[in-house]
């Protein structure tokens, strides 16, 4: 049984490892009032005190700056009075200098720390907008199970142009997963405007095809209101693939819009649903001239789906190497969706060394349990 942790009561701070920090700038003090005491006349090393309010800057906040700048004040006055028994025009100066030191510190850190509070309220607004507008996939859809994974492009952001979303209906799981073109806002927007979309109408729209030809609707008029007002409106458009996974048949059915293939993973081996009837981009269905159709391909269970945008798969390391997807699926294949997407994202993360070039997203699906041994 773990041993619990004791959380700090009311009015006990928390203790936090910069806390130990403070020991710097406080001996900082004590062994510069020191030396200086016990070193000859002409040896004054009283001026480095003001690194103690320096340093005390980037520990804490303002107050905290004002107290460590105090205390070497009073050991700057204590030198003083000490060594000589009265302050001398050197001594007022030094003093005087340490306090307009520190009050310029205190100032710039109270700067720092309101910044700080506006990224922590922009961040906390980034994160409640994703718990919005990307909700959270749940474990379980019917015979499924599932986990999905979306890493932002841009360190502080929380959600981009990828985009995933899964609803239940009657004997069957609906799922979406899509890439808007471009970044920014306008992405986040497009994103939101698909994923209500597709909430509201998988429910209704009884085929596939019917429901992807609604997206495409909904999507292209959006786009066309919105390339009223930005001249580049005209130029978006969302690779999206749209799946239907009915509970009682061992398939898939995929409409695929410009979006790259889902991986079967079966017996070890992984094989792409490439498209036999592809069709443009979502916001591109004036371009087509022929209706949409659904491709069907074989789920057996213990068979594993993963879909993913091109985040994934266009990702380079520093010598320019593309993430090797396939292969590394392979080496996972009996992996539960869960652990799986948790060792994608650490290994797609170390395979750009932290940096990656553009937002990406994948969801993992497997049917019923794991496969069976091997044999």
């Amino acid at each position: 049984m773990p041993t619990p942790q004791r959380r700090p009561g009311p009015g006990r701070p928390s203790w936090q490892p910069r806390h130990a920090l403070l020991a710097l700038p406080l001996g900082l003090i004590v062994a510069v009032s020191l030396v200086d005491f016990l070193a000859p006349a002409h040896v004054h090393l009283g001026p480095l005190l003001v690194a103690a309010p320096a340093v005390t800057a980037a520990l804490g906040g303002p107050r905290l700056v004002v107290a460590v700048g105090a205390l070497a004040t009073l050991a700057q006055l204590m030198i003083g009075v000490t060594r000589r028994g009265w302050l001398s025009l050197n001594h007022e100066v030094q003093v005087l200098a340490l306090v307009l030191v520190t009050v310029l510190i205190a100032v710039f850190a109270a700067l720092r720390e309101r910044q700080q509070q506006r990224m922590h309220q922009v961040r906390s607004v980034s994160e409640a907008a994703q718990r919005v507008v990307l909700r959270p996939l749940p474990p379980r859809l019917g015979p499924l199970r599932v986990a999905s994974v979306y890493l932002a492009a841009e360190a502080e952001a929380h959600i981009g142009g990828d985009l995933f979303a899964a609803v239940r209906t009657d004997g069957c799981t609906r799922v979406l997963i899509g890439d808007v073109r471009g970044k920014g806002l306008g992405s986040v927007s497009d994103a939101a405007l698909l994923l209500g979309a597709f909430r509201e109408a998988a429910h209704q729209q009884t085929a596939l095809p019917e429901l992807t030809r609604y997206l495409e609707r909904s999507v292209s008029r959006e786009l066309a209101e919105l390339a009223e007002t930005d001249p580049r409106g005209d130029e978006d458009f969302i690779t999206a693939a749209v799946l239907e996974i009915p509970d009682e048949e061992p398939v898939v059915r995929v409409v695929n819009c410009g979006h790259p293939p889902p991986l079967l993973v079966r017996d070890g081996r992984v094989t792409p649903c490439t498209a036999r009837h592809p069709q443009t981009p979502l916001g591109l269905g004036g371009l087509a001239a022929t209706g949409y159709r659904a491709d069907t391909f074989p789920l057996a269970h213990g068979d594993l789906l993963l879909l993913y945008t091109d985040g994934v798969v266009e990702a380079r390391d520093t010598a320019g190497t593309f993430y090797p997807l396939p292969e590394r699926l392979t080496a996972w294949a009996r992996e539960e969706p869960e652990p799986l997407v948790a060792r994608l994202r650490e290994d797609l993360l170390a395979h750009v060394r932290g940096s990656l070039g553009d937002d990406a997203a994948a969801v993992a699906l497997r049917r019923g349990g794991p496969p069976p041994p091997a044999g």
